[in-house]
């Protein structure tokens, strides 16, 4: 990764986002979300990632993200290889339609790279963005937020479930899957 891409200060709340190879549409089935947000969550009790807002979309996830504890490089790395595995080993026992063509493209993607991997599923990188101010902040938040939206899978925010908003609405109860550390 070059340095353009590397997180200044992992303290400072970043906009990421991690997607899977050739955009896969992998997060259709609710095992998956569940993946992540065990996942996320682990990060967050072991590695002291702090999740701000996120946002599950089929093919990729937009966070904001900080830590005091560790580098945000190394836990996204931690976080990729982990769920990797999952991925894998759930896409081979959970009965998974696509099963086939899922494992056929990962591992082509692995090797095409030739790391020794038997498969790879994420994209490298997670093009990191720096939000050192309350306007970034509040842009990224709400485009996290607003992308269900734009990709017309729901009319309205509150009606897609893998996501923060219901934090950042007003007068929300509901609990966000993955524990949060919200901006505002």
């Amino acid at each position: 990764m070059s340095q353009r891409y590397k997180v200044i200060d992992s303290a400072e709340p970043s906009f990421v986002t991690i997607t899977i190879i050739d955009w896969v549409d992998l997060f259709i089935r609710p095992i998956y979300f569940k993946i992540l947000d065990d996942s996320l969550n682990y990060c967050i009790e072991n590695k002291g990632l702090n999740v701000h807002a996120y946002v599950y979309m089929s093919s990729h996830i937009h966070m904001i993200i900080s830590s005091y504890d560790n580098e945000l490089q190394d836990i996204i790395r931690d976080f990729k290889k982990h769920t990797s595995k999952k991925f894998i080993k759930t896409i081979k026992e959970y009965p998974e339609s696509r099963r086939e063509w899922l494992l056929a493209k990962f591992a082509y993607a692995a090797k095409r790279v030739k790391k020794g991997a038997n498969y790879k599923v994420w994209k490298d990188g997670f093009h990191p963005v720096i939000l050192d101010n309350h306007k970034k902040i509040e842009q990224r938040v709400n485009y996290i937020h607003y992308n269900p939206v734009a990709s017309e899978l729901v009319y309205h925010e509150r009606d897609w479930k893998n996501s923060s908003y219901a934090v950042y609405e007003e007068n929300n109860r509901e609990v966000s899957n993955v524990v949060l550390k919200p901006l505002w």
